[in-house]
């Protein structure tokens, strides 16, 4: 680009004007706390904003420091972290936590290398993480920032190959001077001048040495492949219910989707409807009644559909799991889609208790 080329101190000078106020954002001269950055990356994760400030809020009010959210049981970190989705990150969150309080004295490394040998962390959040605590100059790209230099210098292949030629590119564009101040208004400008849709050009610091706003397609970029639509996959839920107004809930595994969660007991969830009696995978005997309604949940990579059923006054029988009564079900974590059922399966009398937020329907 020659003398067009795109200079750090016009986006850091936009930036001290327009940076968004975040709540793990030191501003004012204040020097960053390595674990509310890192805490904000890990959540931030396929996350928005508007959804991780309550969480982040709520966590370190919860646990202040890495060595008190090391020390909490991973029950209670996955029932805060309900909501937020992609469950394998509190998991990992934990552990990580766990890591750096007793291997590391409560100090997290302040390299992308000695970050990237944490648990649950990767490429991306080393990076940020050296960058934003530490001042690192670490190149930090994100969804936001693969936008912005996809339309700056416009690039055309096809994403995903792109990343590679951006994540280049990125590096180029990185100071060594207030790197934590430039990713973090990177990911400004990509949230709000440089949007998938409408950008706010005229307001860019960058509009005049922008490749893509002269060649008059930025909305084009970065270049994406049509979205598959995603496949649908069946199943049945179980609401059983003791004499004593007790629901059976249980863990699912460890590993895998919505693992380490509590969850109204299901059949598997397949790509086809079942064929053989959904009975043989009720939790416990009793007599099973299909209840009218159904739930729909949709994950990052298919559609779920649930019918359920319904069995009540169930005697004193063994069964995998515990029974919660219904005023304590906000006790436990159940992830979304679960908190879904038990409002389709709760009579009007049921009172969920007051974690408890979930939508019929």
């Amino acid at each position: 680009m020659g003398q067009n080329r795109p200079k750090a101190t016009d986006l850091l000078a936009w930036y001290d004007v327009h940076a968004r106020h975040l709540p793990w954002r030191a501003r004012g001269g204040r020097k960053p706390d390595p674990y509310a950055v890192w805490l904000s990356e890990i959540m931030l994760q396929q996350t928005t904003v508007a959804t991780v400030g309550p969480y982040f809020q709520k966590f370190l009010n919860k646990w202040p420091t890495v060595k008190a959210l090391a020390a909490a049981d991973i029950d209670e970190v996955m029932h805060a972290w309900a909501g937020l989705g992609y469950y394998s990150r509190a998991r990992n969150l934990h552990a990580c936590a766990q890591r750096v309080a007793e291997d590391l004295e409560g100090i997290f490394p302040d390299t992308e290398e000695g970050l990237a040998e944490l648990p649950g962390i990767g490429p991306y959040t080393a990076a940020a993480v050296a960058a934003i605590a530490f001042d690192r100059p670490a190149t930090v790209v994100d969804g936001n920032v693969e936008r912005v230099v996809a339309r700056l210098f416009r690039i055309e292949e096809m994403m995903p190959p792109a990343k590679k030629i951006i994540r280049e590119k990125a590096a180029t564009l990185t100071p060594e001077k207030r790197p934590g101040d430039f990713a973090q208004a990177m990911m400004d400008l990509g949230a709000t001048l440089c949007t998938p849709r409408n950008p706010s050009c005229p307001r860019c610091p960058w509009e005049t040495v922008c490749q893509g706003r002269r060649a008059g397609n930025p909305e084009s970029l970065p270049r994406r492949a049509p979205k598959k639509e995603r496949p649908v996959r069946y199943g049945t839920a179980f609401w059983a219910v003791r004499s004593d107004g007790a629901v059976l809930l249980r863990k699912r595994p460890p590993k895998g989707l919505l693992g380490g969660m509590m969850e109204v007991p299901s059949t598997d969830w397949l790509e086809d409807k079942p064929v053989t009696d959904v009975l043989d995978a009720a939790p416990v005997k009793a007599r099973w009644k299909k209840r009218s309604g159904r739930v729909e949940h949709t994950f990052t990579h298919f559609h779920l559909i649930l019918e359920l059923m319904e069995a009540r006054n169930i005697g004193a029988v063994k069964a995998d799991g515990v029974w919660v009564m219904p005023d304590k079900l906000g006790e436990h974590a159940l992830p979304t889609v679960m908190k879904k059922i038990v409002a389709l399966a709760m009579d009007d009398n049921e009172k969920p208790g007051p974690l408890f937020k979930a939508r019929r329907g």
